[in-house]
């Protein structure tokens, strides 16, 4: 695998928990109140450890972001997952690993997916009661760095391991491979703030032109003729990129690349190429940046877009403007094509983003869980594995509700195979 240039437990049963609450405020005058939660001691600083039901998963983002900002996130060490005697091995749902293994798997990585994975957990709490997984979304390249250095039990990440990280990755493994399985499709809203623009259609040269600094002016003459009939501000684009190492910078560099290659040519990378705008950290960042600057453009996970309530841009592939729906993101993803043979599931995602198909939305990210195909303890290993069997064969039902798409049944098949080979 390569990166284009610019790139980058133990159970417990007699611990007590802790309650806490907070009150915050969210980006664009949305308010929650109190939000209590439950945190165990050895996590007490990971907010998105908290269990969500059905209706509280904005209440788990609240947190998140607040914890975020405030930067008490802190990993839970993987020395101290390691302790503790096995939890009794439960048969589990259908198609599933079962229920043994330590009580909490943790993780850290991308912010596009930390959503999805408080869906998974809650599925996998509702089939192996007791289990919970402490994710930290710290952003992709952390993720991956804490991986590789045996902080966490697995990483999410929105790219793969690049070429650099794989032999550090495996000796993290006891010598053995670390697999990219991708888990999480999430489509990418390109949010903007423009009061008076009701629907904004870009496509991807326009795009490029915005975030390398071409494009200036929202009543620029290429944006007026994509918007035909909808009066565009004279006004000043703010371009709105992450700070931070990031696959979501990848995948939307990645996309511009293959559908604007003549207007983007600055590269690839976790780190924004374009030279232009302001950086905010994290997707909770983007999403507040935006809001707080006339004008601005950002890319973030569909889901932290429905979430806030901000409009996000229609995408015209040359043939009419397709607006952003699971539906749409769905369509895109049929063209998915997988890098190699093998399990370690890395993507290609090049097709899909140079589709022209109707009523394809081609902006869709895939994010991965990084996990060692062998050489977890065993308490650590069975846990991993029931975690990763729920969220790929039970799991991806409850997406679309967070803004996720599921998984396409040619992906789903061979990362369930992936996930039966880990030994």
């Amino acid at each position: 695998m390569t990166e284009g240039a610019g790139g980058d437990g133990a159970p417990l049963g007699a611990v007590p928990a802790h309650n806490f609450a907070v009150t915050w405020q969210l980006p664009f005058g949305l308010q929650l109140g109190n939000v209590g939660a439950r945190m165990r001691p050895e996590c007490i600083q990971e907010a998105t450890s908290v269990r969500l039901d059905r209706v509280g998963r904005a209440m788990a983002l609240a947190l998140a972001l607040v914890a975020t900002t405030a930067g008490v996130l802190t990993a839970c060490g993987s020395d101290d997952n390691r302790r503790g005697a096995a939890t009794t091995a439960n048969p589990g749902p259908a198609g599933t690993a079962g229920c043994g293994g330590k009580n909490v798997v943790t993780a850290e990585g991308a912010t596009a997916q930390q959503n999805a994975i408080a869906v998974f957990d809650e599925m996998w709490a509702q089939y192996c009661p007791g289990k919970n997984v402490a994710y930290n979304p710290t952003g992709s390249g952390a993720g991956r760095e804490q991986f590789i250095a045996g902080h966490v039990d697995f990483a999410g990440t929105d790219s793969p391991l690049v070429a650099g990280q794989i032999r550090p990755a495996a000796k993290r493994c006891n010598g053995n491979p670390a697999w990219d399985l991708p888990l999480v499709f999430g489509p990418l809203a390109l949010v903007y703030h423009l009061p008076s623009v009701r629907t904004l259609v870009l496509n991807s040269e326009a795009l490029a032109k915005i975030f390398s600094g071409v494009i200036t002016k929202w009543n620029d003459q290429i944006l007026a003729e994509l918007n035909g009939g909808v009066v565009l501000p004279d006004i000043k684009i703010a371009p709105i990129y992450r700070s931070d190492s990031s696959g979501t910078t990848d995948s939307l560099q990645r996309y511009l690349t293959v559908a604007a290659p003549l207007s983007w040519t600055r590269g690839v990378g976790t780190e924004f190429q374009g030279g232009v705008g302001e950086g905010a950290e994290k997707s909770a960042g983007v999403i507040q940046a935006v809001g707080a600057t006339p004008g601005a453009i950002g890319y973030v996970e569909k889901g932290f877009a429905d979430q806030a309530g901000v409009p996000f841009a229609q995408i015209n592939t040359g043939n009419g403007p397709v607006p952003l729906t699971n539906d749409t993101a769905r369509a895109a993803m049929s063209a998915v094509e997988f890098a190699a043979d093998g399990n370690d599931l890395v993507l290609d995602l090049n097709p899909m983003y140079a589709t022209r198909q109707p009523g394809a939305y081609p902006l869709v990210l895939a994010t991965y869980e990084i996990v060692c195909s062998k050489g977890y303890d065993p308490q650590t290993f069975n846990a991993i594995k029931s975690f990763l069997s729920v969220a790929a064969n039970n799991g991806q039902t409850e997406l679309p509700s967070a803004g996720y798409v599921p998984l396409p049944d040619k992906v789903k098949e061979r990362v369930v195979t992936a996930i039966n080979a880990m030994q």
